[in-house]
């Protein structure tokens, strides 16, 4: 009961879940009506955890949890693949309203609940006891079957109905009547009480002309839920036969929605192990429930592979930055489908395990920014060097890392350090000569080779020496073209397609046909050569199937150029509230589509370049599709990298971005993360939700993040949803992508998820989007979702000196309150 205990007067609505199987949406009428739930399941192994969904419509709560053991021979509708979820349970004929039956009157506990209808029933009871019959499949309680109705009418039937309670997660679901009925009366022997029963005028129950036993119990109920599936409303009546003397009887009535509990939780070895590994480090996320099920609940730095039907294995593990402490623990060897395991960023102490050389699958184990000690064990260099595992274990200062010369240095005598440094430098004269008499033959022999041969102006590859400008050589391996081939390839710049800080962007058109975008720096362009270089040496070496590809530059006297693939369909913000806006609507399984494919691309520029890289102008505007609207990230001439994979953050002299979408702790610190560009992201997908700018006037100016923070308080969604979508889109899918927005743009760097993380999130919002649209049977499983393996942004065509890895996720979902009208009622 609601009770308004927190004093906001706003009852909550939230899900139950039976271990990893759907339960049912409780959903708080008033603050003073007590709201029961009940369900029957068969529990596979020796213990059931009850979880309380947070669905984004108030704080789930619980008052009390009472747990009841039945045979397996009761309820048989109740099985290793269905439950039995309670709508309705009533005892029919007492007068008392308040004579709830329960124990010890049932052995069972249920609670019975007295009705009776006076304008249509005749009440009638007895004091004799009333028997279960052989092998009765619900032993209802004595006290229950001595009392019993009739209709009035003489002629008339007994009817019961119910409408269903269709929700998201089962829009059309079954149900299963169970009517309780003993005769009460003795009748002569020429006397009959026969009737039929139906549900909806279609089905019998019990066959044709039922007759009560006189004081034994007997039940009529449907075995199968699916021959009452898809009504909206369900209507059981019970008829007189012809040769009946007598009115038909009713003593008790059950009604269950059947819910389906086949999902298989996650593998017990996995599960023994990172209970361990939660308990030994107090692990402070939302780690609660089984770890990958429902898999839209998996514990939050999870990845978890879902193939077939076997049992759910993790295979990624994120802890970055979790304030662990102490040793590594050997039960991590206990994942043994693991892949990925990032413990980066904690307090660990001690020497790594041997152990984690035994996990035959793993890809990438990160361990930097630690206080590890000892050496690093061998089997993980031996495959560190052969490339199955990328190993990472940097900021470690009291590890070595030179295998077997890791024996601490003695305490030696001042003389012989003096031969040691005498030595050394030595040593470097040697090297330094060498190295200039090989720079000495370069020399002459480029010189050579200038003398003798001219380059021709499309080379392979272009070499800009050190000039006036004070900019460094830089080797291109795209296409060069001179200023004349800009002008007839854009017909004298006749057509600009966009504007940007670099310049305008024109359309062209290669020899062959080929349409291109041509991006010319402008005079008073505030970005200059090294912004030009920067994002020409960028896209020279990197290729993702979600950035935008680089065909060519032009470096002719002070013009300068880059020559894009075109993207017909423009810039993301002009479809969300510019010209496109107003004849091409995104749906929002189109707007998921660019929000995943956009964070692919990003997250391939932090976890698949090395060193990695920082967009740093992630925007709406610079987010661009391609005739198929598949979305590319473009614009890389603020792209900032990493001095070495191990770096934490990258500082710069000054804040360069857009307003509204700049993380606060880079423009405070002028220091660089990849959160930063999380952060921008986050304002992206807020954008996408809403359909709002960046930084609205409402009517002083505001940013977005502001804005759906206020209107979400209230628990709305559709407040902030971009109206132009007219409510065609998963509600549960939109609380999630909102979620994700916010955490994206949290004000501390470690509260953000990692694109990595943002990326498997956005799928499982895609995955809600298709099953909104994809009934089957009328349930949506987490196993119609992707397989997380699929997740991973990068491409085929990754040049050699980018790493890639598996990558963990968390997912945390935040849902809606789904409407559920009252129970059953009999009449």
């Amino acid at each position: 009961m609601y009770g308004n205990y927190d004093g906001l007067n706003k009852a909550p609505a939230f899900d139950l879940h039976l271990g990893v199987n759907y339960w049912t949406t409780v959903n708080i009428s008033d603050s003073d009506t007590p709201v029961t739930v009940e369900v029957i399941a068969v529990i596979a192994g020796d213990s059931a955890q009850v979880c309380l969904v947070d669905t984004g419509s108030g704080t789930p709560f619980i008052s009390s949890l009472d747990v009841r053991p039945l045979k397996n021979s009761l309820y048989p509708m109740a099985n290793a693949t269905q439950g039995l979820v309670l709508l309705s349970r009533s005892n029919l004929g007492p007068t008392d309203s308040t004579a709830i039956i329960r124990y010890p009157d049932d052995k069972h506990d249920r609670i019975w609940v007295p009705e009776s209808k006076p304008r249509e029933w005749v009440g009638f009871t007895t004091t004799k006891k009333v028997q279960n019959i052989h092998d009765d499949k619900f032993e209802a309680p004595s006290a229950v079957m001595q009392t019993a109705v009739m209709p009035i009418s003489p002629t008339g039937p007994i009817e019961l109905s119910w409408d269903a309670q269709p929700s998201a997660k089962d829009p059309a679901p079954g149900y299963i009547c169970v009517l309780h009925i003993s005769e009460l009366q003795d009748l002569s022997r020429r006397s009959t009480r026969q009737f039929d029963v139906t549900i909806n005028g279609l089905i019998s129950l019990g066959g044709k002309g039922f007759t009560p036993e006189y004081l034994r119990s007997n039940a009529l109920f449907n075995a199968n839920a699916n021959a009452y599936y898809g009504f909206h409303h369900y209507n059981v009546s019970l008829n007189a036969t012809a040769n009946s003397n007598f009115r038909p009887i009713l003593n008790a009535v059950e009604v269950f929605s059947v819910v389906p509990t086949a999902g298989v939780p996650t593998a017990t070895q996995d599960v023994s192990a990172i209970m361990t590994i939660r308990g030994k480090y107090q692990v402070k996320k939302n780690w609660m429930g089984d770890p990958c099920m429902p898999k839209n609940f998996a514990w939050n730095g999870l990845s978890c592979s879902y193939a077939g039907t076997t049992s759910p294995v993790i295979t990624g593990l994120n802890l970055s930055s979790s304030g662990m402490s102490g040793n590594v623990s050997s039960s991590f060897a206990g994942l043994k489908k693991l892949q990925y395991l990032d413990l980066s960023r904690n307090n660990l102490t001690g020497s790594i395990p041997e152990t984690l050389s035994q996990l035959s699958l793993l890809a990438l184990l990160d361990l930097t920014g630690n206080r590890l000690s000892g050496s690093i064990p061998s089997g993980l260099l031996k495959r560190s060097q052969d490339g199955s595992l990328t190993l990472r274990y940097g900021n470690n200062p009291d590890l070595c890392t030179n295998g077997d010369s890791c024996q601490p240095l003695k305490n030696m005598k001042s003389s012989k350090v003096a031969v040691y440094v005498v030595v050394s430098i030595a040593a470097v004269s040697v090297i330094v000569l060498l190295l200039v008499l090989l720079i000495c033959m370069l020399r002459r022999k480029q010189g050579t080779t200038t003398r003798n041969s001219v380059r021709p102006q499309n080379e392979s590859g272009i070499r800009h020496s050190r000039g006036g400008n004070g900019h460094s050589s830089v080797r291109l391996n795209n296409r060069r073209f001179t200023y004349a081939d800009l002008e007839a390839m854009t017909d004298g710049f006749r057509q600009v397609i966009g504007r940007g800080g670099f310049g305008k962007v024109y359309d062209g058109f290669l020899e062959d046909g080929t349409q291109v975008a041509v991006k010319l720096r402008s005079e008073s362009s505030d970005q200059g050569v090294h912004e030009f270089l920067a994002e020409a040496q960028t896209l020279a070496k990197i290729h993702h199937k979600n950035l935008v590809s680089l065909i060519g530059y032009c470096k002719d006297m002070e013009y300068m150029a880059l020559v894009y693939e075109y993207m017909s369909e423009g810039a993301l913000h002009e479809h969300l509230r510019g010209r496109e806006s107003r004849t091409k609507r995104l749906t929002w399984r189109q707007r998921l589509r660019i929000a995943l494919e956009s964070a692919q691309g990003l997250e391939y520029l932090h976890k698949g370049c090395n060193p990695p890289l920082i967009h740093r102008d992630v925007k709406t505007s610079n987010i661009l599709l391609n005739a198929n609207m598949e979305a590319k990230i473009a614009d890389f001439g603020l792209l900032k990298a990493f001095n070495s994979s191990g770096d934490t953050h990258v500082s710069t002299a000054r804040v360069v971005g857009t307003r509204g979408y700049l993380a606060p702790e880079y423009i405070v610190t002028f220091q660089l993360t990849n959160k930063s560009d999380v952060f921008s992201f986050g304002v992206v997908l807020l954008e996408i939700v809403t359909g709002q700018p960046h930084i609205l006037n409402d009517p002083d100016p505001m940013s977005i993040i502001q804005w759906v923070q206020q209107r979400l308080a209230c628990g709305n969604i559709e407040s902030v949803v971009d109206t132009c979508m007219r409510g065609d889109y998963d509600v549960n899918g939109v609380w999630k992508a909102a979620d994700i927005a916010l955490k994206c743009t949290a004000q501390t760097p470690e509260q953000r998820p990692t694109m990595a993380d943002v990326v498997a999130q956005l799928q499982e919002c895609l995955d809600l989007e298709a099953a909104r649209g994809n009934v089957n049977g009328g349930f949506y499983t987490a196993e119609s979702g992707g397989n997380p393996s699929e997740y991973s942004g990068y491409g085929t065509d990754v040049s050699t000196d980018m790493s890639q890895s598996t990558t963990a996720f968390e997912m945390e979902h935040l849902g809606r309150a789904l409407t559920m009208s009252t129970g059953p009622s009999t009449r």
